[in-house]
């Protein structure tokens, strides 16, 4: 499997107690090559999860690529903040939608439907989304 990491995942894949962990280690176990991911999704995992070492190993072997760069997509990232002014967006997930722009083949891997489900890329297209099956 190729795709977008969103934080959910990361976390869900860190912690054992998370209620997505099953599901996100069966989506480890489909990855064909390194999910690719921003910093924004890095710094909000390892916040959650209290582990910026964690984070960092899911990068050094291999699971998460960085591939995204905020400064070549200011404007973009901004336009998308002001689209979805009224849903409060956090950085990651403005830049998960950019990526998503960039990179229209690939699905966002997320536990995050609710905002995916509205959020579009290029202004009117369905972002593809991965996420764990409803309970």
């Amino acid at each position: 499997m190729k795709a977008i990491a969103d934080t959910g995942l990361i976390v869900a894949l860190l912690n054992r107690d998370d209620r997505h962990h099953r599901w996100a280690v069966e989506i480890a176990r489909a990855v064909s090559e390194p999910l690719l991911t921003c910093e924004a999704v890095l710094s909000e995992a390892a916040f959650q999860v209290g582990s910026v070492q964690w984070v960092r190993g899911l990068v050094r072997e291999g699971f998460l690529k960085l591939a995204f760069d905020l400064s070549k997509n200011f404007e973009e990232v901004g336009e998308l903040a002001d689209r979805y002014a009224d849903r409060a967006p956090g950085l990651a997930d403005l830049c998960l939608i950019r990526m998503s722009e960039l990179h229209p083949e690939l699905p966002v891997v997320t536990v995050d439907e609710r905002d995916f489900r509205v959020y579009r890329r290029n202004k009117r297209e369905v972002i593809p989304t991965i996420c764990p099956p409803r309970n």
